[in-house]
């Protein structure tokens, strides 16, 4: 194991932090402005300064359905409460629907997340 987190270390390393950051806030970006787009989306968590983590909701459609027509579709995303229960019923929000991204997604991950969202609501029209 000690070996194995050396071996993780040096790969960040040789990658370097700052890219790291820089490429997970560029895709952050790119998935907030496209989920805008789509009027049925509602962002929940929309802090300036946040890690490449975006939580929705889609009109109409419970999370775990959402969730379930994405995986069909190829897109892996978390539903539900994220650990979050107690701000979520302050807000009454049953769950969400969570993409995360981190160094090895790509703008493409988040069209493919687009075109399944487009999916989904065409499922539940």
């Amino acid at each position: 194991e000690v070996i194995a987190l050396g071996a993780a270390i040096d790969y960040v390393t040789g990658i370097g932090v700052e890219r790291i950051a820089a490429h997970e806030s560029e895709l952050l970006e790119y998935a907030t402005r496209r989920l805008r787009e789509i009027n049925s989306v509602r962002l929940i968590g929309t802090a300036r300064d946040k890690a490449a983590i975006v939580s929705f909701e889609l009109d109409g459609i419970h999370p775990h359905d959402v969730g379930t027509i994405l995986d069909r579709e190829g897109v892996a995303v978390r539903t539900g409460h994220h650990c979050a229960q107690p701000v979520m019923q302050r807000f009454q929000i049953p769950a969400t629907t969570r993409a995360s991204f981190a160094f090895y997604n790509t703008k493409e991950d988040i069209d493919a997340l687009i075109k399944g969202i487009d999916r989904v609501s065409e499922v539940f029209s």
